[in-house]
């Protein structure tokens, strides 16, 4: 008679090793492998979709990233009290020495009333310098015409493209736009309103699409021809744009701050002031993040949404292990009889079960992360599902990060451990 030589494990792999023969060993009944096996199919499809989901989110997140890094500032100063900052200020001079600052830009925005031809609405001039648009790559995003502000002498807009359609404007069309805003020196008169308003014409020289919320009501005219209509000083503005050299480490992709970025920053709230609280405080510096905090926070709050959501679906899927675990226990208790005979503990016995209904939840877990994972890169290679409608890419983007991967990886190992050691508290009761 040959004897069977076990190999040599010692009291802390044997758990392992009887819940590894469990998992692959057949049972008397049929029924528990079915339902372990849907169990690790169907946490393996949450996580799956899981994967495939957030790596879509971080597509975006890093699509509109790099959307907005092409005409955002590094930095913007803005008045801590009221609306209008003086650009001679000694502070804000000393800004334009800092070592990485590229470009210096008073800008001055206000909504006024346009009328083109006989269409009329109310929009926001943002008024720049004459060299704007060779300060970030924003002429990238001119969908009609050239970006200019200025040709010669003559005041020239570039207008969004969703106030352009609504305008029914052309670029080529010879008709000027006509800006109207209340004056804020003079008179008002009741018997002649309209002088009592400052008027600008001015003519179209390019359409440009950068974002929704910009292109529906906002257009780029000269600076000096803003302050005019606004009746603005010569150095007054409503806010200076800040633009770092390209080797001082601007904010990079999803505005991670370099630490010549945080340099930069630090000087900057320092000369103008921006830490101090309170009285002392004249100027507001807000970077990349901070202007457009409300778009970042939905998006990542949406994605923490879609993650709790398709997690719960997990959570639920996982009470089928509780289900077998608990049947295979009972198919078992010949097996534990035979353990305890042996010397077993019901620790060591209660360890096994939880490591066999554990190994159901993970092993489906990390084939559907491995599944989710080909399947986002076919999609990054290749584009296979098209995006729906008139947008800029033609398929979904995607964006796979080892933090989700291991968030998908931590969540459901917490579960199926949960799910497993409850139904293993039996033994020995």
């Amino acid at each position: 008679m040959r004897v069977r030589i076990l190999p040599n494990y010692n009291i802390m792999h044997l758990p392992f090793f009887i819940a590894r023969r469990y998992l692959f060993s057949k049972k008397k009944h049929n029924v528990i492998n079915i339902i372990s096996v849907v169990s690790a199919c169907a946490i393996g499809i949450g996580c799956l979709a899981l994967i495939i989901i957030l790596s879509v989110y971080n597509g975006f997140d890093s699509l509109i990233t790099s959307m907005y890094e092409n005409y955002i500032p590094d930095f913007v100063i803005e008045p801590a009290k009221g609306k209008v900052l003086n650009t001679n200020d000694a502070a804000l001079q000393k800004v334009k020495n800092i070592k990485g600052v590229f470009a210096y830009c008073p800008v001055v925005e206000e909504n006024v009333f346009l009328q083109y031809s006989n269409v009329q609405s109310i929009a926001t001039i943002k008024g720049v310098p004459d060299n704007y648009g060779r300060i970030k790559k924003i002429t990238s995003h001119i969908a009609d015409g050239v970006f200019q502000t200025k040709f010669g002498e003559l005041n020239k807009a570039v207008v969004g493209a969703g106030l352009a359609q609504r305008l029914r404007l052309q670029p080529s069309f010879t008709d000027p736009i006509s800006l109207f805003f209340p004056t804020r020196t003079g008179n008002i008169s009741m018997l002649m309103p309209m002088e009592s308003v400052e008027t600008l014409d001015i003519h179209p020289s390019g359409i440009i699409q950068l974002e929704q919320d910009f292109d529906k009501n906002s257009l780029f005219i000269p600076l000096d021809a803003a302050r005019e209509l606004i009746e603005y000083g010569p150095s007054e503005a409503n806010k200076i744009e800040i633009y770092l050299s390209s080797t001082a480490g601007a904010g990079e992709k999803k505005f991670i701050k370099t630490d010549k970025y945080k340099t930069v920053e630090n000087s900057i709230k320092r000369l103008t002031g921006a830490n101090a609280k309170g009285e002392g405080q004249k100027f507001i510096v807000k970077d990349r993040w901070q202007q457009n905090m409300l778009l970042y926070k939905m998006m990542r709050s949406e994605k923490f949404a879609v993650y709790l959501i398709l997690f719960f679906v997990i959570i639920v899927v996982s009470v089928n292990i509780f289900a077998s675990l608990s049947m295979l226990i009972i198919d078992k208790q010949e097996d534990i009889g035979i353990y305890k005979a042996m010397g077993a503990k019901n620790k060591t016995l209660r360890q096994t079960f939880t490591l066999h209904g554990w190994l159901i939840c993970m092993s489906g877990a990390i084939l559907g992360l491995i599944l989710g994972l080909v399947l986002c890169v076919i999609q990054q290679r290749f584009g296979v599902v098209p995006m729906p409608g008139n947008f800029k890419i033609s398929s979904y983007p995607v964006d796979i990060q080892s933090a989700d991967i291991f968030i998908i990886l931590i969540g459901t190992a917490l579960v199926g451990f949960l799910m497993s050691y409850i139904p293993s508290r039996s033994i020995g009761e």
